[in-house]
């Protein structure tokens, strides 16, 4: 570590260096408040995070975390309140000033340039000269250290485009380390990981513990808190609630004090019944770039269950998903209640797979399922804006009776806040998913193909989605759920099969298997799967 602290030492965009620590605790807000309009994200926040310690914050979508950790790293500025850094008082009016006192962060989605190198995007904004050779030199070995130091196994010329997700992630920490940056802040690190990604991600973290870092960790995932932070601090409707050891507290009780009332963790459900067939796959194949993704995939789904589709993000799924719902074009056949469905990617496809009976939350809220810039009411419309309860006559929409009906969706669903007339960009994104959610599956359908239903959605919502999906399936309606937790997918499943390479690996039972045999399958261990099927 000398030697990493000396190398780093005159770096541009570095901090300079400071006294002695004169405070156990790395950072102190006290009587933080934050509004936006009649909206009050913070209201007299106080909070103190010891130093060398991993702090989760955790609290439902609009609780105000993200709006806390925003202040603290300059992005906006508290109406009210003072920040201590090492207890020093430290004003922090952008984020140059937050690098400057040692604070860097990793958001949920990265600030990263996709065509320049990793070396590239370590140094942008912190190059310590107009000549550039001498800048990437020096980065170079810096970079070098604190991969080999911090375990992050990142390649410095290669090029982002070219990195998984959890690599893309790790020059972000290495982007922050090479700022000097004492105090790490994650937002939802683990929104876009797989499993394996998610695992290595927290060893990083504990190593950067162990080296004195400092670690505020932003996730609404229990199994998170518990297995990898020290303490955790509890928000609730922009208030913090509690402060707790890790050590000292459980999920449930961390679930409670997050919602306000006792949380079901487990989903509840009766054994489902199936009944006639709903949808017909067979030999389906998507070929993107000139790469065949999905490779003669054939399975059906019957009324009144829940089929799980498992598997590493990567293999098969989103292109699945995409071929069903009328986005992707495919070959092979796609058969509704016994009637083929048109395999041409095509806008118009959409309308004819909703016709069908078919629904669709989309895996990417943000790309697929909102217009970000329009508002929730406008985006409740998307795809139903010919439905006869949305038309005033033969030429208008009855944009009074669409803003009615998003706003009982929105007090069904709790989206937060409740204003039908907010651009989706102004929610958070747990609430963006919610939007989508209530849009399709309050249409009704037969089928509702859903990717990632709970992504980036915190405990209290989670647990509504997940009865909204049975509610359905005991309906009788079909469900396909693509998702990467593996949990979810054991929980809420009928059946699961499992996708490896763009093919199907196999069919599990939920209830007799495991997440080790899933995990075999997923990695393409084709003895896994030969074992299940001759059992």
């Amino acid at each position: 570590m000398a030697g990493t602290a000396q190398t780093m030492q005159g770096l541009g965009g570095g901090r300079q260096a400071t006294a002695a620590p004169s405070s156990p605790y790395a950072i102190e807000l006290k009587g933080i408040s934050k509004s936006f309009g009649p909206v009050q994200a913070n209201r007299d926040i106080n909070i103190a995070v010891p130093r060398g310690t991993i702090h989760g914050i955790i609290g439902e979508n609009g609780a105000g975390k993200s709006t806390l950790m925003s202040i603290l790293y300059g992005f906006y500025k508290a109406d009210a309140g003072e920040i201590f850094v090492g207890g020093r008082p430290t004003p922090i009016p952008d984020s140059q000033s937050a690098i400057r006192a040692g604070i860097g962060m990793v958001f949920q989605h990265f600030k990263l340039v996709q065509n320049f190198t990793v070396l590239e995007n370590v140094i942008l904004g912190a190059e310590d000269g107009p000549l550039l050779k001498s800048s990437l030199g020096r980065a170079r070995r810096e970079l070098e250290a604190l991969s080999q130091e911090y375990e992050l196994d990142v390649h410095p010329d290669a090029l982002i485009e070219d990195l998984s997700v959890g690599h893309q992630q790790r020059v972000e920490i290495l982007k922050a380390l090479y700022r000097q940056a004492e105090i790490l802040i994650l937002d939802e690190p683990t929104g876009v990981l797989t499993p394996e990604e998610a695992d290595h991600l927290f060893r990083i973290l504990r190593g950067l513990r162990d080296q004195g870092k400092t670690v505020i960790l932003i996730t609404h995932k229990l199994r998170e808190i518990m297995e990898t932070t020290d303490n955790v601090s509890v928000m609730r409707r922009g208030t913090m609630v509690a402060t707790v050891k890790t050590a000292e507290t459980s999920p449930e009780a961390l679930a409670e004090l997050m919602v306000g009332r006792k949380v079901l963790l487990e989903v509840e459900k009766k054994p489902a019944t199936p009944g006639r067939v709903v949808l017909e796959v067979e030999g389906l194949t998507v070929r993107t770039d000139g790469v065949e993704r999905l490779k003669g995939v054939s399975f059906q789904i019957r009324a009144g269950e829940i089929l799980g589709i498992a598997g590493v993000a990567g293999n098969g799924q989103s292109e699945l998903l995409a071929a069903l719902g009328g986005i992707a074009s495919a070959g092979g056949r796609i058969a509704m209640n016994g009637v083929d469905l048109p395999l041409k990617g095509h806008h118009s496809n959409g309308q004819t797979r909703r016709a069908a009976g078919i629904s669709h939350v989309p895996e990417d809220r943000q790309a697929l399922g909102l217009i970000m810039d329009f508002t929730a009411w406008e985006n409740v419309a998307f795809g139903y804006h010919n439905a006869p309860e949305y038309q005033k006559n033969a030429l208008l929409m009855d944009n009074a009776a669409l803003r009615a009906d998003t706003e009982k969706k929105m007090k069904t669903f709790d989206v937060r806040p409740p204003i039908p007339g907010l651009a989706a960009k102004s929610f958070s994104g747990g609430n963006q998913q919610k939007i989508v959610v209530a849009r399709e599956i309050e249409r009704n359908p037969d089928l509702l193909l859903v990717g990632q239903p709970t992504r980036g959605v915190d405990i209290g919502a989670i647990e509504f989605i997940h009865k909204q999906i049975v509610a359905l399936r005991d309906a009788g309606k079909a469900v396909l759920l693509v998702s990467v937790e593996l949990d979810e997918i054991m929980s809420l499943s009928d059946r699961i099969l499992v996708m490896f390479d763009g093919k199907i690996m196999g069919e599990r039972d939920p209830g007799a298997t495991d997440e080790r045999e899933l995990g075999m399958m997923m990695a393409g261990m084709t003895e896994a799967a030969k074992l299940g099927k001759d059992a």
